[in-house]
């Protein structure tokens, strides 16, 4: 039986994949995990990058839906939390784009209102 096609995403969604995958690190993450899944400490060390980055850029790549984390309990009792690439697949073409765009929430007020902010300060 065929796989029924997954269901256009919203622009929100689709924002927030794109955004999460619009920076190297986190590009780089998600390759490493693809190989296996992995620890926060050891991850850092196979990508070089300090812990506190990568815990930035994992929650981001979570938000999104691209990883996942799940908390076990080692042999030495210690709770540790492995990440995992979550199976995902976005066709991006102009249509999906289109669709998207129009199921956008509005921010054009919290736009014009960050930008009075911005100038407002600027002063």
């Amino acid at each position: 039986m065929p796989e029924a096609p997954s269901p256009a995403p919203t622009g929100d969604e689709l924002l927030k994949v794109l955004s999460a995958l619009g920076n190297p690190h986190r590009m780089r993450i998600v390759a490493a995990l693809m190989e296996s899944r992995n620890y926060v400490s050891a991850l850092a060390r196979l990508i070089g990058m300090g812990r506190p980055l990568l815990h930035m850029h994992l929650q981001r790549l979570e938000a999104a839906g691209l990883v996942a984390g799940t908390l076990e309990v080692a042999d030495d009792g210690k709770t540790v939390k492995y990440y995992d690439v979550t199976p995902f697949f976005y066709e991006l073409t102009p249509r999906v784009v289109a669709q998207a765009a129009a199921t956008i929430t509005d921010t054009t007020e919290t736009d014009r209102t960050a930008g009075r902010s911005a100038k407002e300060e600027a002063k």
